[in-house]
């Protein structure tokens, strides 16, 4: 049976509604009763178009003033329009306070009003007063609960349906998504298990319990999720990307590719899943071919900022810099504001010997991202090179402020501490770097030639 009055559509009343609005253009007579009344006001309502519902109600109201039912409509376009106050006026006033109908619309008008308690022991009470579809009552109850985000307060009454049906399909999903919502995953991961024993052939079962498992980085059970849901319908292309998607984050990248191209012959769009086929050779180092798929990708969407970008990082690791300056540029025309395109547009001068350029790039790439380690020593060793030890140093530190992992960058530090004579700090950073690579003293001497080789133990004994 269910209760869901607020969502029932009418699809059966829009030959009545033509009927009324050919009455309403003075083309045709017409009387309607109170029900015909309820039908057309409900039409528009549930169309967004809480004006001509309401202008339908006052007809209605004209034509039967002690309707009381057309006063719970009312209150529903009231509820629709954000007048809370007013609705939950009406519905108070009502005779037939112990309707389903009112009874919904008050719990929906406290929750809006924010009186959440009162709206849960009202629904606790329908409940508890109800002695069939249990579970029906409580999965209606819970979508108004859920329509204003309420999803704690919405898998209480979940639950109370399934202790009284545990085998309602339905009732399981909505408390699957409440328990998403939560953040329960766990919860979540049971009930689409439960409805997958109950009925091992809801291929949406399977897809959301591959999502589960993705959003939880456990790519092994989301692609066997999403393989039983292709078993259960081969054509579910969206389980399809999704499980390309999970082989490409576990690295699975040939699969990966197959299972791209797979779904490409199943969408009319393709720039899309060529630029992650494109990703995918680049990920493998393929480079020409990852170049080949972006290519095919921008033919079909020119404005497509990732696959210029993609496009770039394949000259750029072919050593093709002057046409990967093109490519990069035309990123740029799309957006200028991203700090990538501009360090691929350093490092493409780097490679053609254009310092000055680079370190422009460069330095425009952290003024928008600041957080670039790998960027801020790339910097310091344009500095470096130049010999401007001190600036160069306050790049070094920047970088290693934020990682302390970049390659060789204790031994880069004490180089700048050398040149800048802080030889204690120089004796500090070479010792680490040392720890790290037993040839960082060698490389050291080889930056700094007249430093002496007994430096580092000098400094040691002080």
């Amino acid at each position: 049976m269910g209760y869901n009055f607020s969502y029932h559509v009418d699809d059966e009343a829009s030959e009545l509604v033509h009927r009324y609005e050919k009455y309403l253009s003075g083309t045709a007579p017409g009387y309607f009763d109170v029900e015909e009344m309820e039908r057309i006001v409900e039409y528009y309502l549930l169309r967004g178009l809480p004006k001509d519902s309401l202008n339908a109600l006052e007809l209605g109201k004209k034509l039967h003033p002690s309707s009381n039912l057309l006063e719970i409509k009312r209150a529903k376009i009231y509820l629709a329009t954000g007048d809370i106050k007013k609705a939950h006026r009406i519905l108070t006033n009502l005779i037939e306070s112990s309707d389903a109908e009112v009874i919904f619309l008050k719990i929906e008008a406290l929750i809006k009003l924010e009186r959440i308690q009162e709206a849960y022991e009202m629904a606790r009470k329908l409940i508890n007063s109800t002695e069939n579809e249990v579970d029906m009552i409580c999965l209606d109850i819970a979508m108004i609960f859920m329509e204003e985000s309420n999803f704690e307060t919405a898998m209480k009454i979940l639950q109370k349906g399934d202790e009284y049906n545990p085998k309602n399909t339905d009732l399981l999903f909505e408390l699957a998504f409440c328990a998403e919502q939560k953040n329960k995953f766990f919860e979540a991961i049971n009930y689409y298990k439960r409805i997958i024993d109950l009925n091992p052939y809801i291929g949406e079962a399977w897809f959301n319990l591959g999502q589960i498992y993705f959003l939880q980085s456990d790519y092994p059970n989301a692609i066997e999720a999403y393989d039983y849901a292709l078993v259960i319908n081969e054509e579910d292309s969206i389980s399809l990307i999704q499980k390309a998607h999970a082989q490409f984050q576990s690295n699975q990248l040939k699969k990966a590719i197959e299972t791209y191209l797979a779904y490409a012959e199943m969408t009319s769009e393709k720039w899309q899943v060529m630029l992650f086929v494109g990703e995918s050779y680049e990920k493998l180092e393929n480079f020409p071919k990852a170049l080949y798929y972006y290519k095919l990708s921008l033919e079909e969407m020119p404005d497509n900022y990732d696959a210029l970008t993609g496009i770039s990082i394949c000259l750029l690791e072919m050593e093709i810099y002057d046409e990967c300056l093109d490519y990069i540029r035309k990123a740029m025309e799309i957006n200028d504001g991203l700090s990538d395109a501009w360090v691929y547009m350093a490092e493409a001068h780097i490679g053609l010997d254009h310092v000055d350029e680079a370190l422009e790039a460069y330095l425009k790439s952290i003024s928008i991202d600041p957080v670039q380690p790998d960027t801020l020593m790339a910097i310091a060793n344009i500095y470096m090179d130049d010999a401007d030890f001190q600036t160069a140093l306050k790049y070094y530190e920047l970088a290693y402020s934020f990682d302390t992992n970049l390659e060789y960058i204790e031994m880069f530090l004490a180089v700048a501490y050398y040149y800048t004579s802080d030889y204690d700090n120089t004796a500090k950073f070479l010792e680490l770097a040392v720890q790290r690579n037993l040839d960082a003293v060698q490389m050291f001497l080889e930056l700094c030639p007249g430093a002496s080789t007994k430096f580092l133990s000098d400094q040691k004994t002080d």
